[in-house]
């Protein structure tokens, strides 16, 4: 036991080591709008299978999109779960392709009962990330090249993003149904900069930088409701709905202009600040239905909702429209308590997910798809395991001269720790 309390503090030391910004530096012209590309939530076990989870409940993983399955954790047990991942992004437009990958930590999460039938978690994930830098020049030559305006060059970056820790508990109110609620808050900040440099007449004009800053914080709260049956001898069927309510964000946004020539002279242009306008981040819906064999097959569906038109704040560059997602995944487990086969022990994983994308521009909706498989690799003489997580996403305009294409892969693995942390052993 003191091994694993070292192991756990080595690794919450890591995580909060870093800037919890959210930040993860995969190179995406789609992060540039609205608060920036928004993360899929959940676990790696959950996303292998292409993100369910409202009506999964299970005592070794914690399914934090509805809190209602906490109640699922074993009595004296103590759940752990670390992850992190590598993105690579493959960009294309009609004439060009482009490469970004980035590795970053992903999740960190703690649950643990209080009682039968009653149990708690808490933990902290991204839910966007603001980074990309698009740069551009035109010289003499180029079609686009202006004799009055001469040689130039343009540089926009992004950076930060924004993230949710959370605190929950879920109660089994019968046998048949539980309840639970998580507390969430979002903070988070995004930096954007557009900057314009004169090549011809570099050592003589001045150039032009326009900076802004945006930071958010708010609470809201995430409701859950889960229906559990039994079909018959080991076969299940479970029904979940979650809710995760709207809140009004506290804002703050700043937007500064300036110019500045080779000798370092700068002039403001303009310097704008807001900090009493409240930002509005809309509530999201999950339905989901899930049935198979206890410890052998789960098969999953998720619907998801989000009124994202109705969101408000600052920095919307690109318009917002509703989203609708639909998630599909399976898990099959050839036999968990084999005792001669490494391979029956392991889970299998694969799903899927088809979504409109919160994004619209020039008034063409941004679609996005994707697959992804994973494996639960289980630990000798334990419920622990590690667990791989595979996704391929493509996002992606109407077809046409403008077309962007966006091949989002990334690969995950995830430390998932289970013990029985209250025993008392007899024997060390």
């Amino acid at each position: 036991m003191r091994n694993k309390l070292a192991l756990l503090f080595v690794i919450i030391f890591s995580y909060f080591s870093f800037p919890l910004t959210g930040q993860k530096f995969v190179n995406t012209p789609f992060s540039r709008f609205n608060i920036g590309t928004l993360e899929p939530a959940g676990s790696f076990r959950s996303l292998s299978m292409g993100g369910i989870g409202t009506a999964i409940r299970d005592n070794s993983t914690i399914f934090f999109t509805n809190p209602a399955s906490y109640s699922g954790f074993d009595t004296t047990s103590f759940l752990f779960d670390f992850g992190l991942d590598y993105s690579m992004t493959i960009l294309k437009s009609e004439t060009d392709t482009a490469y970004s990958g980035d590795m970053n930590f992903d999740h960190l999460l703690m649950g643990f009962p209080v009682m039968r039938g009653f149990g708690v978690a808490v933990g902290v994930f991204p839910i966007s990330n603001g980074y990309y830098k698009i740069t551009d020049s035109v010289l003499e030559g180029d079609p686009e090249y202006d004799p009055l305006t001469g040689e130039y060059s343009e540089i926009h970056t992004g950076e930060g993003g924004f993230n949710k820790v959370f605190i929950g508990s879920g109660i089994k109110i019968t046998p048949n149904f539980s309840a639970g609620v998580n507390l969430s808050i979002l903070f988070g900040s995004l930096k954007r900069t557009n900057q314009f440099d004169f090549l011809s007449d570099y050592f003589t004009s001045y150039n032009n930088n326009r900076s802004e800053r945006l930071l958010l914080s708010g609470i809201n709260f995430d409701y859950g409701l889960q229906y559990m049956t039994v079909i018959k001898k080991d076969y299940f069927f479970n029904a979940g709905i979650s809710y995760s309510s709207s809140m009004n964000c506290r804002s703050d946004y700043e937007n500064i202009a300036f110019t500045y020539n080779a000798y370092g002279t700068i002039d403001t242009l303009s310097n704008y600040r807001n900090d009493t306008t409240k930002a509005f981040m809309p509530g999201t819906l999950r339905l989901g239905i899930s049935f198979g064999k206890k410890d052998k097959l789960t098969v999953g569906l998720d619907y998801i909702s989000t009124k994202w038109s109705d969101a408000l704040f600052y920095s919307s560059e690109g318009s917002l429209a509703d989203t609708r997602a639909l998630l599909f995944g399976a898990e099959l487990i050839p036999e968990k308590l084999s005792n001669y086969s490494f391979f029956k022990r392991m889970e299998y994983r694969i799903g899927g997910h088809i979504e409109d994308n919160y994004l619209i521009l020039d008034g063409e909706r941004i679609k996005e798809w994707g697959l992804s498989l994973g494996f639960g690799i289980p630990m000798q003489r334990s419920l622990s395991k590690t667990n791989l997580f595979f996704d391929f996403t493509r996002k992606s305009n109407s077809a046409g001269p403008e077309l962007i294409r966006e091949n989002f892969i990334t690969m995950g693995v995830s430390l998932n720790l289970y013990d029985w942390w209250f025993v008392k052993r007899k024997y060390d």
